[in-house]
């Protein structure tokens, strides 16, 4: 059987072009992993500062409702002490006992609602006295987290400004070697690199085995890679297989 030229070609072009992206994207990913956890570690603590000052802003908001029913307390109070001050007047002017007692009891119903008033004017106050304690604290925990978020955010600048440059010239080559390569094969690689821990979708036979996985890659499949009629995976964790690595004898 005759093989097709032009199909050997097709086949060892698209591999080459998949190698060549992984190559591209192990030297991002390693980038990456110098940077560890802090793009992760400044987000959460983004996260955590804006959560402390909603909860601030919500104290603030308690306290002036707060301090809006002490107002209404304390006008609600007057408002009692004046009818009271009325009443007694009227008390001077009745003509009978009935007139006097139902005057007297509207009294009582006053001093109740100043009582009232002045109860919970003191539990306002009490709240009020917490929540500023809750306040401080959280603007002490506040404080620490901006610090520690300052600290953070120079590191990771730092780290950055290391790697920016190569990171750059690597994303535009990744966008040039992306191109050949068509969506089927492209998303396939993608999955694949999603899947594993490594990063490695494209992988060669080292020594007889996955250069992903490290299982033993029979010497039939290897003669398989070797002639790229076909894109070939491995059976085991489904990395393409694009090549055998040459050894020296």
């Amino acid at each position: 059987m005759i093989s097709n030229p032009s199909t050997e070609t097709t086949v060892a072009s698209k591999l080459e072009a998949l190698l060549n992206l992984q190559r591209i994207d192990s030297q991002l990913d390693e980038i990456r992993r110098v940077r560890g956890d802090l793009p992760e570690e400044v987000q959460d603590l983004e996260d955590e500062i804006a959560g402390y000052e909603v909860r601030v802003s919500k104290f603030d908001e308690e306290i002036s409702s707060l301090n809006d029913q002490i107002k209404q307390r304390k006008q609600a109070a007057k408002d009692a002490d004046g009818l009271i001050k009325r009443y007694e007047e009227q008390q001077q002017n009745v003509r009978n006992n009935r007139e006097y007692e139902a005057i007297a009891k509207e009294i009582e119903l006053q001093k109740l609602e100043i009582q009232i008033s002045e109860k919970k004017m003191k539990e306002a106050q009490y709240q009020i006295e917490q929540k500023n304690n809750d306040i401080s604290g959280t603007k002490a925990r506040l404080e620490e987290r901006k610090k520690d978020l300052d600290n953070k955010n120079t590191e990771l600048q730092t780290i950055v400004g290391e790697s920016e440059a190569d990171e750059q010239k690597l994303l535009e080559e990744r966008a040039k070697a992306v191109q050949p390569i068509e969506e089927r094969l492209l998303t396939a690689y993608t999955r694949i690199r999603g899947n594993v821990r490594n990063g490695l979708a494209v992988v060669e036979v080292k020594r007889d085995a996955c250069g992903g996985c490290f299982n033993t890659v029979p010497p039939q499949r290897q003669a398989d890679i070797i002639a790229h009629k076909k894109i070939i995976v491995c059976e085991h964790c489904g990395r393409v297989l694009a090549d055998v690595e040459a050894r020296n004898v």
